[in-house]
């Protein structure tokens, strides 16, 4: 784990060297003379903490941490104050201006190493609160606040991100009457960057799909030019994503895909699971990749159940992984069940080491129903009232 950065400000050499050698057996150290040294300092490098003296030569600790809050970079560095002036009005200028903490010497080495310690733990916990918000707010984007329902058909959903997960995403559209367009994808990567980058991604397929459906309907050309939008742009770089775009139309029940190094989809029946086999290269790595249709009839109690890796990477009893081969296992027992996705989930957990998901999970169940089971469509909510999410 790469060690925080502490910048001490002092112009008393003995003293800057002892800080210096004290701080460094727990700290990056990197020290100045006076508050225009550490203003030099500070654009170098992004300190974790300063600690400074108030009487300095040149720019005094006042003026250096005034300078400090006046960019949005610099404004939430944790400041310490260490001097010996050790005056009342001193102590509140710096409490008015935004200081976190105010030493004055002598002092004890020890106890400015908890004031430290603190600091430092309590700007972590604020950056880690302020990151679950911002990736939550992240994931709600990531997701339809509802689901397609066709008469004829069930529709299910189930999306549980992790406070500092990766860049899963789901979402569809209806591009002309009784013709669906599905997306799920996986942007590669951890936590909020991940998040970001899908929240990105995502507009790229949006806008590719509107922009080009009048020239094709085809998901692998679609998937393409999704391919030569994110290569192309610069922001991206260095950005890759797994796919899966579905062409649904259930007047034909067919559905058309094309998979861009995406885990798999099944197709489910109370009886067994099968495999739905092809898969073309992952999104951002060859400018010029060309993508393969592949089409489906569903059958009349027939899943086209669709999933990220998260959910195949569970650890079970025994260490293993759960695995594709151990989804298609007992995926079909779940398929009667009113609520199969949730059932699934939970029978997984029971028989894993670990008490919940260790990543995301997402996962989207499609079923066509028997032929003598009929309903009038209707729209719901995914993430409302789970008691019944048959159309």
């Amino acid at each position: 784990m790469a060690q925080h950065s502490i910048l001490v400000v002092e112009d008393e050499h003995t003293l800057r060297r002892l800080l210096e050698y004290r701080l460094s057996k727990l700290y990056r150290v990197r020290t100045a003379a006076n508050g225009e040294e550490a203003l030099e300092r500070v654009k170098e490098e992004l300190p974790d903490l300063v600690v400074s003296d108030i009487m300095m030569p040149r720019m005094d600790g006042f003026a250096l941490q005034a300078e400090l809050q006046k960019t949005r970079e610099t404004r939430a560095i944790p400041f310490i104050f260490l001097t010996a002036k050790a005056d009342e009005n001193s102590r509140l200028k710096g409490r008015r201006t935004g200081v976190d903490d105010y030493i004055t010497k002598p002092f004890d080495i020890d106890a400015l190493l908890t004031r430290i310690e603190r600091l430092l733990e309590r700007t972590a916990i604020f950056q880690s609160q302020l990151d679950v918000k911002i990736g939550q707010d992240f994931s709600q984007k990531l997701m339809p606040k509802k689901l397609p329902t066709v008469e004829g058909y069930s529709s299910h959903f189930f999306n549980n991100p992790k406070e500092h997960g990766g860049g899963d995403l789901f979402d569809w559209t209806e591009a002309e009457p009784g013709t669906f367009y599905i997306t799920i994808g996986d942007v590669m990567g951890k936590g909020l960057q991940a998040k970001f980058y899908a929240f990105s991604f995502l507009g790229y397929v949006r806008s590719t799909l509107h922009g080009t459906l009048r020239e094709t309907r085809s998901p692998a050309l679609l998937m393409q030019r999704v391919n030569q939008v994110l290569m192309d742009d610069p922001t991206m770089e260095e950005t890759f994503a797994s796919l899966l775009l579905a062409r649904w139309e259930p007047a034909k029940n067919e559905l058309t895909y094309a998979n861009a190094g995406h885990c798999r989809p099944l197709i489910v029946s109370p009886s067994k699971a099968e495999v739905v086999p092809y898969s073309d290269i992952i999104l951002g790595l060859d400018p010029m990749a060309e993508f393969t249709d592949t089409t489906l009839e569903l059958a009349p109690e027939s899943a086209f159940v669709a999933y990220t890796d998260g959910l195949l990477e569970q650890e079970m009893e025994g260490g293993a992984q759960l695995g594709e081969g151990g989804l298609m296992d007992i995926i079909p027992g779940f398929y009667r069940e009113d609520q199969p996705i949730d059932r699934l989930l939970e029978h997984i957990l029971e028989k894993s080491t670990l008490p919940e998901f260790a990543d995301d999970i997402l996962v989207f169940w499609l079923a066509r129903q028997a032929l003598r089971q009929r309903q009038t469509p209707r729209w719901f909510s995914p993430f409302g009232d789970q008691a019944d999410r048959k159309a």
